[in-house]
């Protein structure tokens, strides 16, 4: 696509905050040298743009901005801006910009460059900072001086409205000399991006897919994708999968009905029961025997988790802990060794890491809750969202009171310089030990999660040593978690990130599955549903259930569902979410393009029958037929490398736009004795022609009979009788033939096809 190079790329990302400059030195500057103050830019529109579009693939926001005054206003002639922005904005260093090198941007603002530009920039750079990495942005002049189309990438709207918002204000101080806080704007952005972007374990899968070519649909604000097409989708929410058993997922929450499943199947577990009341805990402890662990039953992230217990009063302690974070309580034999977590995906260990005791060391007038928040919770890996590999210590959380009694401390107790306190025990699994796994453990983590019956699991087990089999060690898995977290996988304290988002595509498509389906896109200048009822019609005949889009309305197979113009974003979309959907057919317009992108990824045929005319996007500042074409390769633009671009030799406009398909080209045309249509075929090209009163395949120099023209039903109901050709029959003839529909179909389908039957 033309515009898929970034125009501002940033590598380095996280939730780094700059603080807000008291700019009134700056502003008294600024008005002794005498500058104008400036209007703010107007957004006159903002557009989001969900699918492949005439500037990249993925979707963006475009905005349209108008500069004011500003248009005559370069950066290099707004003295002291471009040092006041850098001064709230220091990673700008990072953008590359046109220059191609890092700080490209910078050279750019000190030459000087226009307020459109910058604010891309500025706007890209404050979602990094809120946490949404995205590096494409472009701004370009439209037919009204100063009034620009500022695009840039945003995986969500409700992200990138406000970034727009808050980031052309922070451009507005910077040049008026105002004061602007950075860090109130970043954190805004931050609860949104929480809020509405993909959760890290989701995300890591999606892009793994993507990279596989798979096509990824997000179906809720949450963390709910699909990825592929029609019957070839999966769904994934998180970690789990539509191979997830609801059966499975109950069961691993019933962690005692998980042990006796586990310990019947062979699996080592520790001995434990559930209990209900302090005293039955202390009593299943002494039958189990000393020392023990007590935790919630249905619990999770290792909260209410209470190890090595040793006395009745800290059973008790732990049992009221555990009380407060489930429905029920268990009592369990104490196995020595580190805990660790296995996830397995498929029949596979994929990865591990092991967890370690966290303590803090005294400076002799620091309390220990003041020592956690300063050696503990300052660790950029910890945080609330589930962005964050590991969650905050609480001074007040009772799991850390049962520890630090066991070492006659309290949160308020200040240790000696030097002196070090347990404060963590569970739940810190940051060292990655994939490397390590014994096989014969590997095995037991399989089989644990097969028991259970989920197809990705986390297996939480403890063992003094990882490398050795958990039976001669006396080690057991003592947990088996449904939809596990991937983020300590991704980003350990110690040791190399795992591949998990690449081993879940694996496990969910296999090798050379892509997860598509045929999908058709249309684009007729005619806004003719023609070509779209046609070849629905055809891939019916050759055995596919079909979803169709088009100006006429929607159909699933043969039943056509509504009559509601359904070329829109999403009416398309709900034909390649339908699981049942072998074949999709789905027609847009310029209009559509312009206002929405395209409602898929990639498609396998991309047909254009004619080159649109600029007249009634005139709001959507196209103005001129030279602009049209830059819209409509988006169509084929997005054909797939195996695919096909079916294109009219007929419409010089159409004809030029075959440079940009990855795929092949098959041509369609009434003038078999055209130029291009013999060099194409020359070249060993196939075409669909219409001569001498038939439609003629051609595959270089061989050619095959269709259908006689005056033989199509098709034919006779146009107002000008029956030699009217319309391209559209050759274009869905053209479409048929490469999707492999057999001649012979095709002849039936063009001879029996009811055009009446619809308003084409």
């Amino acid at each position: 696509m033309n515009s898929i190079e970034s125009g501002a790329s940033r590598e380095s990302g996280g939730r780094k905050l700059y603080p807000a400059v008291d700019a009134a030195v700056a502003e008294s500057k600024g008005e002794q040298a005498g500058h104008p103050s400036f209007s703010d830019i107007a957004i006159r529109r903002m557009t989001f743009l969900g699918g492949p579009n005439m500037w990249t693939y993925r979707p963006v926001i475009e905005a349209i901005i108008d500069l004011g005054a500003l248009e005559d206003y370069p950066s290099n002639k707004l003295p002291g801006f471009v040092d006041r922005l850098l001064a709230w904005l220091p990673s700008l260093v990072e953008h590359r910009c046109s220059v191609g090198e890092r700080g490209g941007f910078i050279e750019r603002l000190r030459e000087g460059t226009w307020a459109g530009h910058i604010l891309e920039h500025v706007t890209l750079e404050l979602q990094t900072l809120a946490g949404m990495k995205s590096g494409f942005g472009r701004t370009r002049e439209t037919h009204q001086r100063g009034v620009y189309k500022l695009v840039f990438r945003t995986d969500h709207p409700a992200v990138g409205r406000p970034a727009l918002e808050r980031g052309r204000d922070l451009l507005m101080a910077a040049i008026n000399g105002h004061s602007f806080d950075v860090n109130a704007a970043v954190k805004e952005l931050a609860v949104l991006v929480d809020r509405y972007a993909m959760g890290p374990s989701t995300l890591c899968i999606v892009e793994a897919a993507r990279k596989r070519g798979i096509p990824a649909t997000r179906l809720n604000d949450g963390n709910l994708v699909q990825l592929g097409y029609g019957r070839s989708q999966r769904r994934i929410w998180t970690a789990e999968t539509d191979q997830t058993s609801a059966i499975a997922d109950e069961i691993s929450r019933d962690k005692d009905l998980t042990k006796r499943l586990l310990a019947e199947a062979g699996v080592p577990v520790p001995e434990g029961e559930t209990v209900e009341t302090a005293d039955a805990a202390w009593e299943a402890a002494e039958d189990i025997g000393l020392p023990v662990v007590v935790k919630p039953s249905d619990g999770n992230h290792a909260r209410g988790v209470s190890l090595n217990l040793k006395t009745r009063e800290q059973v008790a302690n732990a049992f009221a802990a555990a009380e407060r974070e489930g429905s029920g309580v268990i009592v369990e034999r104490y196995i020595e060794g580190d805990e660790h977590r296995l996830l397995v995906v498929g029949d596979k260990v994929v990865a591990a890491t092991r967890g370690e005791v966290v303590s803090v060391r005294g400076d002799g007038k620091s309390t220990i809750a003041d020592l956690i928040a300063i050696q503990i919770n300052t660790d950029p890996r910890r945080g609330n969202a589930e962005t964050f590999p590991l969650e905050p210590l609480r001074a007040d959380d009772p799991v850390l009171t049962l520890i630090l009694q066991s070492q006659h401390l309290t949160s308020a107790s200040v240790l000696a310089a030097d002196q070090m306190a347990t404060v963590q025990r569970t739940g810190n699994m940051d060292i990655d030990v994939t490397g390590e796994v014994h096989p014969l453990v590997a095995a037991r983590a399989t089989l644990a999660a097969r028991t259970v019956g989920l197809d990705i699991a986390g297996i939480d087990l403890v063992a003094q040593d990882i490398g050795q089999p958990l039976e001669t060690q006396g080690g057991a898995v003592v947990e088996v978690n449904a939809g596990p977290g991937l983020l300590m996988h991704l980003k350990p304290a110690h040791g190399k990130p795992e591949p998990v988002g690449e081993a879940i595509a694996a496990h969910l498509f296999p090798a050379g599955d892509s997860g598509r389906i045929p999908v058709v896109g249309i684009v007729d200048g005619a806004q003719d549903a023609l070509t779209a009822r046609l070849l629905n019609d055809l891939l019916l005949l050759h055995g596919w259930r079909t979803g169709l889009a088009c100006r006429t309305g929607t159909s699933l197979g043969a039943r056509q569902l509504n009559a509601v113009d359904a070329t829109g974003f999403d009416t398309a979309q709900a034909v390649l979410i339908n699981r049942t959907v072998q074949a999709a057919v789905i027609a847009t317009s310029a209009r559509r393009i312009l206002a929405e992108g395209l409602p898929y990824d990639r498609c396998q045929i991309g047909i254009v029958v004619a080159m649109p005319a600029a007249q009634g996007l005139e709001d959507l500042f196209i103005t001129r037929a030279e602009q049209m074409p830059g819209v409509i390769r988006t169509q084929v633009d997005v054909v797939l490398p195996g695919g096909a671009a079916i294109l009219n030799a007929d419409d010089a406009g159409v004809l030029a736009l075959a440079e940009y398909c990855d795929g092949e080209v098959i041509l369609f045309g009434t003038q078999p004795e055209r130029d291009a249509l013999v060099a194409h075929r020359a070249a060993g090209g196939r075409a669909v022609l219409a001569r001498h009163g038939h439609i003629i395949l051609a595959s270089g120099a061989q050619e095959e009979v269709l259908v006689e023209l005056s033989n199509a039903a098709l034919l006779q109901a146009t107002p000008a009788g029956p030699q009217d050709l319309r391209p559209q029959v050759l274009a869905a003839t053209a479409a048929a033939w490469s999707l492999g529909v057999a001649p012979r179909l095709i002849h039936a389908g063009l001879l029996h096809f009811n055009e009446g039957s619809a308003d084409c």
